[in-house]
């Protein structure tokens, strides 16, 4: 059982990274994503890595970007937005935190990515020493605000409620 740094997530390499892609993209794009407990925490190093990169911007850095990154748009977003947003930060620009609900049907475990330091996010970053955990209490009040500001039509929440 050695060298088993990462989890295959039950898929060959091909799918596996397609899936991560996919998923990579998406956080990109909404700055939150919902889904199951471990691609959720094999997504984080990817995302954190990708903004690490958009942080010093230079044409290298935006092709590494483009080989991981589907849209161009979110290329775009990545180095014009969030690289600044994180200039000053080292490290940990991604929370992992496990919804309270399981997933209906498979019951598998959920858990929500976002990036941290930004508008609307769930919960304000802690100390770099901080572990994220379960969603109960007044972050479970801040989905709730949310879900609500978004007319209760915010697909990534709409199975929470």
């Amino acid at each position: 059982m050695h060298s088993k740094s990462f989890s295959k997530l039950g898929r060959k390499g091909g799918h596996r990274m397609a899936m991560l892609r996919n998923l990579l993209t998406s956080l990109i794009k909404h700055e939150r994503l919902l889904t199951t407990t471990p691609r959720a925490r094999a997504l984080s190093p990817l995302a954190d890595k990708l903004i690490t990169l958009a942080k010093s911007n230079t044409w290298h850095h935006r092709l590494l970007a483009h080989r991981m990154v589907k849209e161009k748009a979110q290329v775009i977003k990545l180095f014009g937005i969030l690289g600044p947003r994180y200039e000053k930060r080292d490290g940990g620009y991604t929370r992992v935190m496990k919804v309270s609900r399981q997933r209906y049907g498979d019951a598998a475990d959920m858990s929500m990515v976002e990036f941290v330091d930004r508008e609307g996010e769930v919960r304000k970053a802690r100390t770099p020493a901080g572990v994220s955990g379960t969603i109960r209490g007044k972050d479970q009040k801040r989905i709730m605000e949310v879900y609500k500001e978004k007319g209760g039509k915010h697909p990534a929440l709409s199975w929470l409620f």
